[in-house]
């Protein structure tokens, strides 16, 4: 479906409104298990080091547990997140991601699973967007589950990754679901029954749960935990908050 007036801004949707929206309550709950029925893989495709373990860390921990490989791709570095911040210019951001990756994947048990780092500059993946879809055609298989950021999720990254995930499963033949990020940012929760219709909620235990965030502390400099940062950082609390729900939603 279109979503109007998609943008980041501001403090945006707090988790209190979210859980008092009732929508939350009410999307159909599944277990990891039963969507990963069949599969062979779990591929995460990530716009930026951190998208993947914030939305699906939970996920990703759980299929690794139950035996199955989990491959994780991150499109960019995210070395661009902090503009004109001399202590931390883009060479010294893409190195830190990176770690701080590694690190995150450690805590979730994944840490052994392939991975990709494709190295395209943050904030300009809509201009290799093709070339993306072509290389993911490279590594998917027709009985992998791919899991992509939202195709409407306001960041122009996270939506060239999303239709390049879509075009490639869909050539490909695997099954596809998307995950939100910024979503919860700027989505009035009123307009999440129709935006987010397809919505699945996946249950995580209390040790997946404690997993996850220690891998999300795992983030430094997007924390803001950081020497030499002078600015707000990208995960406040207030955005923390969103993805330390004792589940996960998927679309699609």
């Amino acid at each position: 479906m279109d979503v109007v007036a998609r943008h980041i801004a501001g403090s945006g949707v707090s988790e209190a409104q979210w859980q008092a929206c009732g929508w939350l309550d009410a999307v159909p709950v599944c277990e990891v298990a039963t969507l990963l029925a069949g599969r062979s893989r779990l591929v995460v495709v990530s716009p930026h080091p951190d998208d993947e373990v914030l939305a699906c860390g939970g996920l990703m921990a759980a299929t690794q547990a139950l035996g199955l490989p989990v491959v994780v791709m991150s499109v960019t570095d995210g070395e661009a997140c902090y503009p004109g911040q001399s202590a931390w210019p883009p060479q010294r951001l893409r190195r830190a991601r990176q770690q701080e990756l590694t690190r995150a994947l450690d805590c979730l048990g994944v840490s052994d699973g392939e991975r990709h780092a494709l190295h395209i500059d943050d904030g300009a993946v809509a201009g290799s967007e093709a070339a993306l879809a072509m290389y993911l055609l490279t590594v998917l298989r027709a009985d992998d589950l791919v899991l992509g950021p939202w195709r409407l999720d306001a960041h122009p990254d996270h939506e060239a990754v999303g239709r390049a995930c879509a075009l490639a499963a869909a050539s490909r033949g695997c099954m596809l679901r998307e995950y939100p990020v910024w979503g919860w940012h700027w989505l009035d929760p009123q307009d999440a029954p129709r935006a987010w219709a397809s919505a699945t909620r996946f249950p995580l235990s209390a040790p997946l749960m404690e997993r996850k965030r220690a891998a999300i502390a795992q983030f430094s400099t997007q924390l803001g935990a950081v020497d030499g940062l002078e600015c707000d950082p990208i995960l406040p609390p207030s955005v923390v908050q969103r993805f330390e729900r004792d589940y996960e939603v998927l679309i699609g």
